[in-house]
């Protein structure tokens, strides 16, 4: 029976069609934080018994490892990328790396490569997190006399929560599990404010990345100290206030004195 027009296109198009096309079309994002080890396992290393794949990395595709699946040699390039990943890349029998011992300067693209093929087998987006501190919190000294001063209420407190050494993080105060307020922390040292009343001690600072976080709670002889500090300041104020009218009254009735002796 002949082939019909579109039987004919169908099977030219399954003759043209080859699976270069399709790798490396997705970028894979892998996260880990910095000192741990990481595995970027590629699909594509089982189906390929002969030639060799290769591992490149950064913008440049700088060739850093290389396996032959012929007779499973490999090779690392410990010059490759100025030294950075020296003693610290393998290959598995699959073709897979593995990076031990992460460094937040091993972030970038990673691509796989077949000796047979041009375009890349697989592409690895690697992020790598410094590890993260924990929050501190204190109780903002100056902050609690300003609003003393004003017309807010007596009991209420400014805490700072700050977090160092962190890069590319979320900083956030939490009432049990409710979200108060939150910044993006892109430098080394942040602080995020909170004005509350020392009610009870159900309040957290929470910093944390794509993959890990650290929290610290208030502290309740903290905020106990708040509220003694805020009634010290309240207490002198009025007595200051107190000693000024009596002050005024005094000198009111002085005066009215002297000028009924002149008369």
């Amino acid at each position: 029976m002949p082939l019909t027009i579109f039987e004919v296109f169908l099977f030219f198009c399954l003759c043209s069609w080859s699976p270069a096309g399709v790798f490396g079309d997705e970028v894979k994002s892998v996260s880990v934080t910095e000192g741990d080890s990481v595995s970027l396992h590629t699909d594509y290393t089982d189906t390929l018994r002969k030639g060799s794949i290769e591992w490149k990395f950064g913008p440049k595709d700088i060739l850093i490892a290389q396996i032959n699946r012929k007779d499973n040699v490999s090779t690392i390039f410990n010059d490759s990328a100025g030294g950075r990943f020296r003693d610290r890349l393998k290959l598995d029998q699959t073709g897979s790396l593995i990076i031990t011992n992460t460094r937040t300067t091993d972030s970038g693209l990673y691509k796989v490569f077949s000796s047979r093929r041009e375009t890349p087998l697989d592409i690895f987006n690697l992020t790598v997190y410094a590890p993260l501190s924990t929050p501190n919190i204190i109780r903002d000294s100056l902050s609690v006399q300003n609003s003393s001063s004003s017309s807010g209420p007596a009991s209420s407190c400014v805490f700072l929560c700050s977090v160092v050494n962190v890069d590319h993080v979320t900083l956030s105060w939490y009432k049990g599990n409710s979200l108060l307020s939150s910044i993006s922390v892109s430098d080394l040292s942040r602080s995020l404010s909170l004005h509350l009343e020392c009610l009870d001690d159900f309040y957290s600072c929470v910093v944390n990345n794509p993959i890990r976080n650290q929290t610290t709670h208030l502290n309740t002889q903290l905020c106990q100290t708040c509220s003694d500090s805020v009634s010290l300041i309240v207490w002198i104020s009025a007595a200051g206030g107190f000693l000024l009218i009596v002050t005024t009254v005094g000198i009111f009735c002085i005066c009215r004195k002297y000028r009924r002796t002149d008369k």
